[in-house]
């Protein structure tokens, strides 16, 4: 079976549990056999390594570093999960402070040794934010970048699944927008259930207090994989990450949100979930459309990002606005 393409991939955080997971997501995908794995902590690095090679993946060119200059110097594609993860109790939010120092220096990495990496996708939390931050320090065109938002929508597919009682597949178009967070705006308007608009059943079908209750299930949807694991999630991010960048490869086309860099009349100087695609030529957002209620909904999430990236500035980890510019001349 052929690979997608021979261009080097670089996993940024692969002796985690969400990068180890990409790490055998991509070759099981043949996504790649130029596969390298990056993470500072030596010891679990090799381990992850030494196990992909027991799994004699056929044509595969494994290789590992702790050297971020080996990682990403002809890298093509990079994935990172690179940041702490989030434990219990936590909010993505509480992650903002050390994550984002993480993404500057991804940022600034990728400028000095990858610069015409073709696509990047950023994962770790609070990943609206980091994502947003290794752009600006990249210096690369925001089509080039997009973070992991899709998490959401594809928890809001399993939940209304289990409600009706029906397979997944017959959930279609589910949409959640805005920030990959506790202020993600979860749209009805767009879904289908089994082929009927998810609003029509909403107050029929469905009693409204049941889909506000489920509407917070999506939201704390991470959160309770915390609670029943002790951990946070990792299959669902690492394989959803890898089809965002099998995307970008050439492969299906990823339909899903993803985050990505806005700069308009209505939202400016952000990154957040749109309605987007991932394709060889990048990621692209379209308008998003849903009621009044819903763009209100995300229009509270787009201000609590600002907010976040404000604070971001404060901290010194990325330049007032109008000096973004002087480090990425990509962005208006």
């Amino acid at each position: 079976m052929e690979f997608l393409t021979n261009e080097k991939l670089t996993i940024v955080g692969a002796a985690g549990m969400i990068g180890s997971n990409m790490a055998q997501t991509a070759l099981m995908m043949r996504l790649t056999p130029n596969i390298c794995l990056y993470d500072p902590f030596g010891p679990a690095l090799e381990g992850v390594a030494e196990e992909l090679y027991h799994c004699a993946f056929e044509h595969a060119n494994i290789t590992w570093t702790t050297d971020i200059a080996e990682a990403l110097t002809g890298a093509s594609y990079v994935v990172s999960s690179g940041g702490a993860a989030r434990k219990a109790g936590m909010t993505r939010e509480d992650l903002l402070k050390g994550n984002t120092q993480i993404a500057k220096e991804l940022g600034e990495n990728i400028r000095n040794y990858c610069p015409d990496v073709k696509h990047v996708v950023i994962v770790f939390n609070p990943a609206d934010i980091t994502g947003l931050v290794t752009l600006i320090h990249a210096g690369i065109e925001p089509s080039r970048l997009s973070t992991l938002a899709a998490l959401d929508s594809t928890r809001l597919r399993s939940e209304l699944a289990r409600y009706f009682g029906i397979p997944a597949d017959k959930i279609t178009n589910c949409r959640t927008y805005g920030g990959h967070g506790e202020q993600m705006a979860v749209f009805a308007s767009t879904t289908l259930v089994d082929g009927k608009p998810l609003s029509e059943l909403i107050g029929t079908k469905m009693p409204v207090e049941d889909w506000h209750a489920l509407q917070q299930r999506v939201i704390q949807g991470g959160k309770h994989i915390i609670d029943l694991r002790g951990r946070s999630s990792f299959q669902s991010p690492a394989y959803l990450s890898i089809c965002m960048i099998a995307a970008a490869m050439g492969g299906k086309p990823f339909t899903y949100p993803a985050g990505v860099f806005l700069h308009n009349e209505e939202y400016q100087h952000i990154l957040m979930a749109m309605e987007s695609e991932i394709t060889a030529d990048g990621v692209h957002y379209k308008d998003v459309h849903g009621t009044s209620e819903e763009h209100a909904k995300l229009m509270e999430s787009y201000k609590h990002l600002c907010t976040l990236r404000d604070e971001v500035i404060a901290m010194d980890i990325i330049p007032p606005i109008d000096e973004w510019k002087k480090l990425n001349p990509h962005l208006d």
